[in-house]
């Protein structure tokens, strides 16, 4: 359920990223991952909460997100909308998203998302097929675009 206040909003938001915190801490300490290789991969919801789990959690070397943009609604308290840690993104990243996506609609959600990147110009890229919110009916073509550009800021996979 919606959080009863921007208090309760901002408890979570912190929870949510204390998990993803764990999260990384769990996938570095492990000796059959590479944990100087790590990217983000965030679908709708997590693509527009990204900017503030990738600008707080530094190990991310790059960001993937897919049907991601800024919410058309009151964000919520400064320190947890973000909309303020899209400048602090310095990663690479590509978006993928829909031409006629009803939830992040291109031209008032999308694209200002993409330009308030704190991201180089050279290392962001943003991808818009014919589709809807659902990018994956471009399967083939989405998968390829991924794994060229994860190959490109991570290296290509050695086993």
């Amino acid at each position: 359920p919606p959080p009863a206040s921007k208090i309760e909003q901002k408890e979570r938001d912190l929870r949510r990223f204390q998990d993803l915190r764990q999260a990384v801490e769990y996938v570095v300490s492990r000796g059959d991952i590479d944990g100087s290789k790590l990217a983000y991969l965030g679908a709708s919801w997590g693509a527009a909460v990204a900017p503030a789990m990738v600008s707080l959690e530094e190990r991310f070397r790059t960001a993937v997100l897919f049907e991601g943009g800024l919410y058309l609604r009151p964000a919520g308290p400064p320190e947890v909308d973000n909309f303020n840690f899209l400048p602090r993104v310095r990663v690479p990243v590509l978006m993928l998203n829909g031409r006629y996506d009803y939830t992040f609609p291109l031209e008032s959600s999308q694209k200002p998302y993409f330009r308030w990147l704190g991201t180089p110009e050279k290392d962001k890229r943003h991808v818009v097929y014919d589709a809807a919110h659902d990018v994956m009916v471009n399967r083939t073509d989405v998968v390829k675009e991924v794994l060229s550009w994860l190959d490109q800021y991570l290296g290509p996979v050695a086993r």
